[in-house]
């Protein structure tokens, strides 16, 4: 009976029936694999399966891929031919998995292992073509239904196609290829449901959308619409809604600043930043937020919402990823008047931005520096004073004697100093609690 020998090194000898029966192969029949037909390129197959995982016995123990021609050595391990080979160009001549001497430096084709390799890919190829293209006729069959049917026959062929979109990435080239995007952006204005409209939404942030379909969605009509659903919708709509806008914000030919200077929206926008029962909420409100606040004609807009007490409040509580995010979104209103004006008036910003330097990353420390530097800058004494009792003065060491960057130092170096115009070398470093001389 064939035989073959695991290429993991672990001594286990399997024939093909005990192969089959321990489920090397899944259970799945597929002796005729390639017969009668054209042989599937077996290369071919593993590149595109791509699977994380495979049986251990069709892995090569030196590259830790699947082998396409396993050969066996006179150890009885067996390697991918063209990496066994190589080991023996660069002078060794051992088993590289249990570096005994070869007696023997011939290498044997493992047939039997070459065919179980070969069907068990088969196998999950074809399986995997058949499910693509049960995939792309359901598609395309939903695609057409949307061009007819109305009420809840619509929002159940949007809800099947948002699900498998979601999750499939034939189901989206199929959805594209069949025309959907012009189809679900004729079904969005200004009398669209929420719920259909949320479900095209889900649908449209899985997909690639060009220029033509950028600018049909920003048009004001389907904005407006945006905006109702992030104040009104579900959480998931919410996220999509985000999202979506966060994509049609990178169209440099169509966006104006206009498109997102509404009140609605950012109300509902920082609602749905200050929701902590959705960190994944907080995280995509505040990447759309920050794309909004490059936009300088936007900013007193985002400052007269309340936006910094609000993002300032929030710092203690958010995840590392969002405050990566939060902290931009600050200095960069620090550069307006109203911003910094409204950062120099929380009690709580100086405090919160002291405790972030050395926290979380080297970028939220320097953008905290830069906060801090303009508060202090507008007003010196009052702010100086609060940092100061805050315990800045050690935290600014800390980052001086760290392995930031020079920028970084620098800009702690002249805090330091500014904050300690108001005081006397002596008192200062008793406020400080500094045992050294700080020059």
């Amino acid at each position: 009976m064939p035989m073959l020998q695991s290429g993991g090194g672990n001594g286990l000898v399997l024939d093909l029936i005990t192969a089959v029966k321990d489920g090397v192969l899944d259970g799945v029949e597929g002796a005729n694999v390639g017969v009668g037909a054209d042989k599937l390129d077996l290369r071919m197959m593993v590149e595109e399966l791509d699977l994380a995982e495979v049986p251990p016995v069709f892995i090569c123990p030196i590259s830790l891929e699947p082998m396409l021609e396993p050969v066996t050595l006179c150890t009885g391990q067996t390697y991918e031919r063209s990496n066994i080979l190589k080991w023996f160009s660069l002078g060794h001549f051992t088993c590289p998995t249990t570096m005994q001497e070869l007696w023997d430096d011939s290498v044997t084709p493992n047939t039997t292992l070459s065919h179980l390799i070969y069907i068990w890919f088969s196998q999950k190829y074809l399986i995997m073509k058949k499910r693509s293209e049960d995939v792309q006729g359901r598609m395309n069959e939903l695609v057409q239904t949307l061009h007819t049917v109305k009420g809840q026959a619509r929002v159940q062929a949007l809800k099947e196609l948002h699900q498998v979109v979601e999750k499939n990435v034939t189901a989206r080239t199929t959805v594209v290829s069949a025309g959907g995007i012009p189809l679900f952006l004729s079904l969005l204005g200004p009398f669209t449901s929420h719920i259909v409209g949320s479900e095209i939404v889900a649908i449209l942030v899985n997909l690639t959308l060009d220029s033509e379909s950028t600018s049909v969605l920003l048009q004001p009509a389907r904005i407006s619409l945006l905006v109702d659903m992030m104040n009104e919708g579900s959480i998931h709509t919410k996220i999509n809604c985000a999202k979506l806008m966060e994509t049609l914000m990178e169209d440099k030919d169509y966006f104006r600043s206009e498109i997102v200077s509404r009140h609605s929206l950012l109300v509902g926008l920082m609602r749905l930043v200050k929701d902590k029962r959705y960190p994944n909420g907080i995280l995509h409100g505040l990447r759309l937020l920050r794309a909004i606040c490059l936009h300088d004609q936007v900013l007193n807009l985002v400052v007269t919402i309340g936006a910094v007490t609000q993002l300032v409040e929030l710092l203690p509580s958010l995840h590392p990823d969002s405050l990566e995010l939060a902290l931009p979104i600050l200095d960069a209103l620090a550069a307006h008047p109203e911003g910094v004006l409204a950062l120099k008036n929380g009690s709580s910003t100086i405090p919160h931005m002291v405790k972030l330097l050395m926290r979380v990353s080297e970028p939220c420390t320097q953008h905290a520096l830069s906060i801090l530097w303009s508060v202090c800058q507008f007003a010196p004494e009052e702010c100086s004073a609060i940092a100061v009792e805050a315990g800045l003065a050690a935290r600014l060491l800390l980052v001086i004697q760290s392995g930031c960057s020079p920028v970084v130092k620098q800009r702690s170096a002249e805090l330091l100093k500014l904050c300690s115009q108001n005081y006397s070398d002596t008192i200062f470093i008793s406020k400080c609690k500094l045992t050294r001389t700080i020059q």
